[in-house]
């Protein structure tokens, strides 16, 4: 048995989940040459920042679901509350970025926040069984090395 089919048999609570993905975007953002820092307290709508020498980017980090050819990322939180859940979708003044990991393709995507525009971003790994080409978004364009090295100063 592979270590993605053991990995997967593992059920992970969504906090676990969320965990994972954090750590898998800031080993693959350090492996790039970014710098990588965590708050130091909780509370702020980002999770990590990047040093993209000289810029700073406040990113959100989220675990992304595989469906079918399809790799859904949530844009936005949700919590509890005594009325059910709340969903707060996020802004430019909040965050510059979502960072996405999908542990079944053990891949991670990088979305700027101009381009989330929905509560959930949806990027095919296949054509689409109707053929449509406009308005897809494409996996491989949110690309997390592709898009962070393009980021990347000297």
């Amino acid at each position: 048995m592979s270590d993605a089919e053991t990995r997967l048999e593992v059920v992970l609570t969504t906090d676990q989940r969320g965990g994972v993905a954090e750590l898998a975007i800031a080993h693959a953002a350090a492996e790039l040459g970014a710098g990588v820092f965590k708050p130091l307290t909780d509370g702020e709508r980002y999770d990590l920042i990047f040093d993209l020498r000289p810029e700073l980017a406040r990113v959100q980090c989220k675990s992304a679901v595989l469906k079918e050819s399809v790799v859904k990322v949530p844009c936005y939180s949700a919590r509890r509350s005594r009325n059910g859940f709340v969903k707060r979708y996020y802004s430019a003044s909040e965050i510059d970025a979502i960072a996405a990991y999908c542990i079944d393709l053990d891949r991670c995507f990088f979305i700027p926040v101009a381009e989330i525009g929905r509560s959930c971003l949806q990027l095919r790994l296949e054509p689409c069984r109707n053929n449509q080409q406009l308005g897809v978004n494409w996996a491989k364009n949110f690309a997390f090395e592709a898009r962070l090295t393009a980021l990347l100063g000297p």
